[in-house]
């Protein structure tokens, strides 16, 4: 069993929310499904019958949707990075991850469509701003604060002093 379990607050898109991630994610599988019995139900205010918690796991990663209610809602403070080895990959969890109302921030940050925060990294830009060489990573920096989505390109020409 997984030591920490991401678990994820809806109000009640719980359902949704995990068929959007599983359908983006190609390693991605939908667990058990636990729903409101009629006690749980009238305590919480939610129908009987519908959908408590669901268990899913994107890339190995186990988390827990629940639809728990309005009362609380994502903020950029919690984010998950999507780590990315190609400019193929991070146009891809973009494209989908901004998807139906999903709004792009900067440096790479976005918000999906549930308003839960990711940052879609290519994996070079990490290497690039550990660099041991100041200067190169201050001007990585530089290059990646200038854009929502990230271009390994330009940050690799920034790199190297282009």
């Amino acid at each position: 069993m997984q030591k920490i379990t991401p678990f994820l607050w809806f109000a009640d898109q719980a359902e949704e929310a995990v068929k959007f991630y599983t359908s983006i994610f190609k390693n991605s599988n939908v667990g058990r499904t636990l729903r409101y019995g009629e006690e749980v139900a009238k305590a919480s205010g939610r129908p009987a019958g519908s959908v408590l918690t669901i268990e899913f796991e994107l890339e190995d990663q186990k988390f827990v949707a629940l639809n728990g209610g309005p009362q609380f809602k994502f903020n950029e403070s919690i984010s998950f990075v999507t780590n990315c080895e190609t400019q193929e990959e991070v146009d891809y969890f973009w494209e989908k991850l901004t998807a139906d109302g999903g709004q792009e921030s900067a440096c790479g940050w976005l918000k999906d469509k549930f308003d839960l925060s990711w940052q879609v990294t290519p994996t070079v830009l990490i290497e690039m701003l550990h660099d041991k060489d100041p200067k190169k990573a201050e001007r990585v920096m530089h290059a990646m604060l200038q854009m929502k989505k990230l271009d390994i390109q330009k940050l690799k020409a920034a790199y190297g002093g282009k």
